[in-house]
């Protein structure tokens, strides 16, 4: 082996410029619309500039991308070792959470260090995508084994049960497609995977007989309330149980508004942009509070770039996405090994699943979540592991031909 043979080329070491062009226009957009959403309610509290909520979000763009920095220069093959030991760290922290974590809004989610609020949740998603690529990088032959496949499974369900009991539904999904995705692209028998479909399919069944059918008190399967009252509202049901006094439905009316009305504000903030938008700023509907400010800046951050910039800004958002994801799946492809295309197919899958379910709760394809927009949504935790999952992408691309 020669000296230049030991280390990558010039162009074997290049920035996948696409990839980070996307990222960049993401982080650009994601605090421009925080700070419109945000802005003005900062101002009127009398905070100080360095405590907007959007010099919060800054900071996590900066600590991620040095995060990043660091990332890329070990090579994803040292990283891979460690994976094990940092998939049941994310396990004890989860742990934690239900142990000493802080409840907000019913749900106990966060680790509260001081100034700092963490939340595992997030990062258990990297390491456990990190420990399944590394356990599924295996020959092929291998793979055939029904322990092996339950093994993949367990390494799912251990963070999908803790993060569900929390609860947080919409984190706790993840993990599913992000499994199913990496144990296709090693080459787990398909009849393994449809039998594992086929099941889920059978519990989603019941889950909604359960939630538009079965009469009151019997379930088939235990649901939170408000998780029962967010697929009422997506399926436009009456709260109301058969049977109801004029008094019950009543209130059970009242309770249905009280729980749709983030979505049907939702709805109204993307409908009224129009083509190009009200303007920056100009957004009626997050000024007002009428889409609640409690959320307008996570959860509904699309709502609210869609109203103030309408069809096209939504267009450019959902185009930057497009540029990163087709670019995570050229690395998968380039990658210079088994595990390196996995690592880069569970990230494809995590960021495509954050994209899809958080938008589509925004025009009402799917139910409401609470998941964030990866680099648009604020949340510190959410931003900086966003981060390193594409930091992830680039050093993959970094090392595709380094032998």
């Amino acid at each position: 082996m020669t000296w230049e043979s030991t280390f990558p080329t010039r162009r074997e070491r290049a920035v996948e410029w696409p990839l980070w062009i996307g990222v960049l226009g993401l982080m650009l957009i994601g605090a421009a619309f925080i700070f419109s959403a945000t802005g003005s309610a900062d101002a009127a509290a009398g905070r100080p500039w360095w405590r907007y909520r959007v010099m919060s979000q800054i900071v996590a763009y900066v600590l991620g991308l040095g995060l990043v920095a660091g990332l890329c220069i070990i090579d994803y093959a040292r990283l891979a070792r460690w994976s094990l030991v940092a998939y049941w760290i994310s396990v004890a922290l989860l742990v934690a959470v239900a142990l000493f974590g802080v409840s907000r809004l019913g749900a106990k989610r966060w680790i509260d260090f001081g100034p700092i609020q963490f939340q595992p949740s997030e990062l258990a998603k990297l390491a456990f995508l990190f420990a399944l690529a590394n356990f599924l990088a295996r020959p092929p032959g291998e793979l055939n084994s029904p322990a092996l496949f339950a093994k993949a499974l367990g390494m799912a369900l251990i963070p999908f049960l803790l993060i569900l009991k929390q609860p947080d539904l919409g984190s706790a999904l993840v993990f599913m497609p992000v499994a199913l995705a990496m144990m296709f692209a090693a080459g787990v028998p398909r009849r393994f995977l449809l039998r594992f479909l086929g099941s889920g399919a059978l519990v989603v069944v019941l889950l909604l007989v359960d939630v538009m059918f079965a009469p009151p008190g019997w379930k088939f399967i235990k649901l939170e309330e408000y998780q029962k009252h967010r697929l009422l509202v997506y399926f436009g049901l009456d709260f109301a149980p058969k049977g109801a006094t004029p008094s019950e439905r009543l209130a059970a009316r009242a309770e249905q508004e009280k729980k749709s009305y983030n979505v049907k504000q939702s709805l109204i903030s993307v409908g009224s942009g129009g083509l190009a938008g009200k303007g920056w700023g100009e957004g009626t509907q997050s000024a007002l509070g009428y889409l609640p400010r409690a959320v307008a800046h996570n959860d509904f951050i699309f709502s609210v770039i869609a109203e103030e910039r309408g069809f096209l800004g939504s267009l450019t958002v959902l185009t930057l996405y497009a540029v990163v994801l087709f670019s995570g799946i050229k690395i998968a492809s380039q990658a210079r090994d088994r595990l390196g295309r996995l690592i880069a197919v569970g990230v494809v899958t995590l960021l495509f699943t954050h994209i899809f379910v958080n938008i589509g709760m925004n025009i009402r394809m799917v139910p409401v979540t609470g998941i964030p927009l990866p680099l648009l949504s604020a949340g510190g935790t959410s931003v900086i592991c966003s981060l390193i999952a594409i930091g992830i992408l680039q050093n993959i691309h970094l090392h595709r031909r380094h032998y």
